[in-house]
């Protein structure tokens, strides 16, 4: 199995969680989300949009509390097919061997809803794992990894907000002890969409 692990975003991680977050979206939220408004989302323009906003959350993110993390695969190759890529291609494919591959992403800042106190409650804002590379374990990964640098900040409670009808990252998060709060809110996506506030107690 490959070595797998969860570290802070680094700048040169900017590309790959910007395509993991395109890849995540469209894979996943096809099912409830409407066509035109996904491929807004998840389009050319889009993607240049998120870059640039990724890599200032990276690398100059507002306070030392907004936080990206990234989920990461070690590169195992095959060595056997080594021979037929001749020299050139021996020695670029040996580089790769043992380097990283972001497969996942999870943010994090002081909670902004105005129902809720900065000083104690975090938002998670995004939580992401590629669809080639689910159910191996980063999504706990980083889940975690989110909520111990959370507690270390003083945080008691987390909250992030779910598409009502995002049915296996609800499950999910149930799963791992959080709840819906009561909160809901409406997006105008051609058609009413409906989100809802999940939260938990860390302290």
């Amino acid at each position: 199995m490959a070595d797998v692990g969860v570290r802070a975003a680094r700048h040169d991680d900017v590309d790959a969680v910007t395509k993991t977050q395109i890849r995540a979206w469209r894979y996943g939220y096809r099912e409830f989300l409407p066509e035109g408004p996904l491929e807004q989302m998840t389009g050319p323009a889009a993607e240049k949009m998120w870059r640039r906003q990724w890599d200032e959350a990276i690398v100059t993110p507002p306070t030392s509390l907004h936080r990206v993390l990234v989920a990461v695969e070690q590169v195992v190759l095959d060595t056997d097919a080594f021979p037929a890529l001749g020299p050139g291609g021996i020695e670029a494919m040996a580089a790769m061997q043992g380097a990283e591959r972001v497969v996942g992403l999870a943010s994090h800042a002081p909670a902004e809803d105005p129902d809720l106190d900065p000083t104690v409650t975090a938002e998670m804002l995004s939580f992401l794992v590629d669809p080639d590379h689910v159910r191996r374990g980063h999504g706990s990964r980083l889940l975690n990894a989110t909520v111990d640098h959370l507690r270390e900040d003083g945080y008691r409670t987390v909250v992030t907000w779910v598409f009502a009808d995002n049915h296996a990252l609800l499950g999910f998060l149930e799963s791992a002890g959080w709840g819906e709060d009561g909160a809901e809110r409406v997006l105008d996506m051609g058609r009413p969409v409906r989100m809802v506030r999940m939260a938990t107690d860390i302290s």
